[in-house]
């Protein structure tokens, strides 16, 4: 399956503890193993922040839980993605199945 994990910088208090935060997190990204489960497809930042988006697949839930884990200065968000072809194909499936459908009214 593929995963898109979007992250955000978690609120915290002063600006002081948002720069000890950033030096960790660097300092813990920097000697980071990934998981040999997850398929990195796409690594990237937003211009500005810290917080950014990747693409994973993997069949391996718990290796890409263990991942976000290991971060806890950030907020995670990891959705389910699917390529855009075979997508659109079961959605055209899904309307013909509908269109064909006859409803009955429920109290005729």
């Amino acid at each position: 399956m593929k995963f898109m994990v979007t992250w955000n910088e978690r609120p915290m208090g002063s600006a002081a503890d948002y720069e000890a935060a950033q030096k960790r997190i660097l300092g813990v990204f920097s000697q980071l193993q990934m998981p040999e489960q997850l398929k990195i497809e796409q690594f990237l930042v937003r211009v500005g922040e810290y917080g950014g988006f990747m693409l994973v697949e993997t069949d391996d839930v718990l290796a890409m839980h263990k991942l976000t884990s290991t971060f806890p200065a950030f907020q995670f968000r990891v959705d389910v993605v699917i390529d855009i072809q075979p997508a659109v194909g079961v959605e055209v499936e899904a309307i013909v199945w509908r269109d064909g459908v006859k409803v009955q009214p429920p109290f005729a």
